[in-house]
């Protein structure tokens, strides 16, 4: 029996008192999702490659700043640091897209590729309570891909600004607005991988989740511009626009502005619903 069986039996409706089994625990249903996240090599490799891909486009754009600072003339020099694009350059636009699309496709992955392979039907089997399963798989992926973002966004940052030093234009992490910029970088990656997650549990279908994945997280949010306010307001309930609130160097100059705590309380609100949607969609719908 593999070591998921294992976990599962052990929440099995036949693990009762008198049957001399341990009662059903929810820690049990974590260790078998978690066994199921990890022990695909593609899933080690995905993460690790969108570590690899955000350092990248960070750390380019920090070197070409610093390869060609000296042809800058006084007034490029002076809006460097009036701008901010020191913290710009520490988590740029591309490594912003990367995030989002890797760990959309892992959650997406992480629930439609169980439909695809009918695992799914042998997991239910073992343990009929769908929504403490489903909930434990949203918390593995959510915690997983959490971790993923902060190390991501946490090492582009140093790795930027000690790129920036060699110019002295490096910020140290005590910066006006750089913890902000960090942990919303970091929340990227779970909060796109619950969308996901979401898309894979209405949809069933790896290709159209995966679709679905851009659509929703990129696509849209660049069709809703600030140029009217109801477009404006609607592209702010979105998770991309809303980083880039979160990564703004100083007050939004955007003609319809909105706050940091505004910009915060989307990415929870999108967090939260997306979760409820997957585990209320897979513990509603037949298989």
């Amino acid at each position: 029996m593999t070591p998921v069986a294992k976990a599962a039996a052990r929440t099995s409706p036949a693990a009762s008192p008198g049957s001399g089994e341990p009662r059903p625990r929810f820690t049990d249903l974590l260790a078998a999702e978690w066994l199921k996240f990890r022990s695909p090599r593609s899933t080690a490799w995905s993460l690790a490659g969108t570590v690899l891909a955000v350092l990248a486009f960070n750390a380019g754009t920090a070197y070409d700043t610093y390869r060609y600072w000296r042809e800058n003339d006084a007034e490029g020099r002076a809006r460097f640091a009036r701008d901010g694009i020191a913290l710009q350059e520490a988590f740029n636009g591309n490594a912003m897209l990367v995030m989002m699309l890797a760990a959309g496709a892992v959650g997406a992955l992480a629930v439609a590729g169980e439909y695809r392979t009918g695992l799914i039907r042998t997991t239910f089997t073992a343990v009929p309570a769908r929504r403490s399963l489903v909930t434990a798989k949203v918390l593995v992926v959510a915690a997983a891909t959490a971790a993923t973002g902060a190390v991501a966004a946490g090492l582009s940052f140093w790795l930027t600004q000690t790129i920036l030093d060699g110019r002295g234009l490096g910020v140290p992490i005590g910066h006006p607005g750089a913890w902000r910029l960090v942990a919303a970088s970091a929340l990227l990656a779970p909060v796109s991988a619950l969308t996901g997650m979401a898309l894979g549990a209405l949809l069933r279908h790896v290709g159209a989740a995966l679709v679905a994945v851009f659509a929703l997280l990129l696509l849209l949010p660049g069709m809703l511009g600030d140029d009217r306010h109801w477009t404006a307001v609607a592209g702010h309930a979105t998770p991309y626009q809303a980083w880039l609130r979160l990564a703004e160097a100083g007050e939004a100059t955007a003609r319809y502005p909105w706050t940091a705590a505004g910009a915060w309380l989307t990415l929870a609100l999108w967090s939260l619903a997306a979760a409820a949607v997957t585990v209320g969609t897979v513990d509603r719908r037949d298989l």
